[in-house]
């Protein structure tokens, strides 16, 4: 119990979704995550561009994010609009955001950019406050 709010766990679900081009959908905690690679490696371009939103659905507000986003493979982080926090160069990145979340809010994360081997597909993403 935290400010007489209690917290309570919810057992993640992972969905496929046909209509998201190599996306996953994971509902956890206070957050609703989703994530989908919109750009592969094309000549000149060797990295992949990943769209990550978030749906917060509680009531509170915090200001502090982390994004945990696990891959069939290992990635280098390139850029976000968050901070990485680590993982560069395994399957799974953590990146803190800090933004102010009001208690019904929908983010978009940006564009988080990362090199890797050919059929990168992303396996799981996490959003907690």
């Amino acid at each position: 119990m935290y400010q007489g709010v209690s917290f309570m766990y919810r057992k993640p679900v992972i969905m496929t979704a046909e209509d998201l081009a190599e996306g996953v959908y994971l509902a956890s905690g206070c957050y609703t995550a989703t994530a989908n690679i919109h750009q592969t490696p094309q000549t000149g371009r060797g990295d992949y561009r990943i769209q990550v939103n978030g749906v917060h659905n509680a009531d509170h507000t915090k200001e502090h994010q982390l994004l945990t986003i696990s891959f069939n493979m290992p990635v280098t982080y390139s850029s976000s609009n968050g901070t990485l926090e680590s993982g560069s160069g395994t399957s799974t990145l953590k990146i803190s955001y800090n933004y102010h979340q009001n208690p019904s809010d929908n983010i978009g994360l940006g564009d988080l950019v990362v090199q890797a081997d050919s059929g990168l597909e992303i396996t799981s993403v996490k959003i907690t406050d």
